[in-house]
């Protein structure tokens, strides 16, 4: 299974999205909204938004309820549109809330859920694929088999898939119940199917909801049947609490930890490196244990990821090293064989092909120079609390250990810090630059200020 493939060929009609976003979320105890909750350092929503946008649709509509307003400023930046259910009474309820917004498309239309983000584009289309089978069937559902049934609804289905009954686990028979097939939710029905139907949906049932897979047997009420496929478990799995969303981040990160090595990386401890939703890797990577990275990352071929370190937003050239124990933050970039070394920190910095900073070293909006070497304990005054400033190092240019570069201030190519200076103007290319008092020695002061003090401490008892 995989998120990044696009779909085999286009829609034979439009596509429309639908996706259920309303739900209160009360397992997740937490102030965000369920769908907001992140896997791989983006929102389940905005992951599922993205798969439905390889099959180019023609609408994608979120179906907003509890706490609209942090949905809504998520899905801002996607071309999604926005339907409001103001209660909640359930599944049926709330596609049908989409239907002025999809009045007069003539396309068909999935339903899908915003806590279930990993089903695939090529579900997607195999679900519309079999929704203009030969038998034209009233809707397709999408079936799963889980490991533990438990409470789901069931689909009763032929062998070639036509559905004979879908019933809720409460109101199954025991032999009912025993059958595996569970049903997700996720359907296909062409729009001018969907809407009909659900106008004859009741809420005659324990919870007084409206529940749209009532829709597939009124359709075979009315002599239409319809059809199921089934997928993987984990494609379709719902997260409603905190365990659920860690179950399937592990998930997604065993399977990009399996294409990162088939793609040619080297993973010393897969199990311990964990990455983002868009994280690009070259080939004969290597990224040793306890290694996190952020979104925005791209790392170039044959570049070395120590242990511990923690990269966001930043660029690795080809044949850097980085690390162990080094954070980069948004706004690096590591130049060819350039090196980041231990309990270094870089922020919004540009290193040049082979820089280097490789022990306890904090670097914020810089640039260095190809060549440049930073010293132990060096660090960048990029901030006056009000404003930040930048710092430009030189290529070739030396900065000695434990030296202050208080921006805006720039170091000249080949130019030499010496250790401990606080540099607080440009420095011309080729200089020394020495921004500390002199040494003075003072013969016997030390053992003249300890026979003083031992003499007063006597006196004291």
């Amino acid at each position: 299974m995989t998120s990044d493939s696009p779909p085999s060929r286009p829609p034979a009609r439009p596509v429309a999205a639908v996706i259920l976003a309303a739900g209160q979320g009360t397992r997740m105890k937490s102030d965000l909204h369920k769908v907001l909750h992140p896997i791989a350092g983006r929102p389940m929503l905005l992951h599922l938004i993205a798969r439905v946008d390889q099959l180019a649709p023609a609408r994608t509509i979120v179906v907003v309820g509890a706490r609209r307003e942090q949905v809504e400023a998520a899905v801002a930046p996607t071309a999604a549109e926005i339907v409001h259910q103001a209660e909640q009474l359930g599944t049926g309820h709330a596609v049908a809330r989409a239907e002025d917004a999809l009045g007069g498309f003539a396309g068909d239309v999935l339903v899908l859920y915003g806590d279930a983000p990993l089903v695939t584009p090529e579900t997607m289309r195999h679900m519309l694929d079999r929704l203009h089978g030969a038998d034209q069937p009233a809707c397709v559902v999408l079936g799963f088999r889980p490991p533990d049934a438990g409470a789901y609804g069931r689909v009763i289905a032929d062998v070639d898939g036509r559905i004979v009954k879908m019933v809720e686990y409460k109101d199954a028979s025991a032999e009912e119940r025993a059958e595996t097939l569970c049903n997700s939710g996720l359907m296909a029905v062409r729009n001018e199917d969907l809407f009909a139907l659900l106008a004859r949906v009741g809420n005659a049932n324990a919870a007084g909801e409206y529940y749209l897979p009532d829709i597939v047997m009124l359709a075979a009420g009315d002599g239409r049947a319809s059809a199921v496929i089934e997928t993987g478990w984990e494609e379709v799995a719902g997260i409603n609490s905190r365990a659920e969303l860690a179950g399937v981040e592990a998930s997604w990160q065993a399977r990009r930890r399996a294409r990162a090595m088939a793609d040619g990386a080297t993973l010393i401890a897969p199990e311990t490196v964990w990455f983002a939703h868009d994280t690009e890797i070259g080939r004969d990577v290597t990224i040793e244990p306890n290694v996190v990275f952020g979104p925005g990352v791209r790392i170039a071929d044959r570049a070395v990821i120590h242990a511990f370190s923690h990269i966001e937003g930043a660029t690795v050239g080809e044949g850097a090293s980085i690390g162990p124990y080094a954070r980069l933050r948004p706004g690096t970039v590591v130049g060819e064989g350039a090196k980041i070394g231990n309990f270094v920190e870089t922020k919004k910095t540009v290193l040049g092909k082979g820089a280097k900073a490789n022990h306890l070293t904090y670097l914020g909006d810089a640039t260095v120079g190809a060549g440049a070497n930073i010293g132990a304990g060096t660090i960048t005054c990029n901030y006056d609390g009000f404003f930040k400033y930048g710092t430009n190092i030189g290529a070739g240019a030396f900065v000695g250990s434990n030296s202050a570069l208080v921006a805006p201030v720039s170091i000249g190519a080949g130019a030499i810090v010496g250790a401990g200076s606080v540099v607080t103007r440009d420095v011309e290319a080729d200089a020394l630059a020495l921004v500390r008092p002199e040494q003075v020695a003072r013969s016997g002061w030390a053992k003249r200020f300890r026979e003083a003090m031992l003499a007063k401490k006597k006196a004291a008892k």
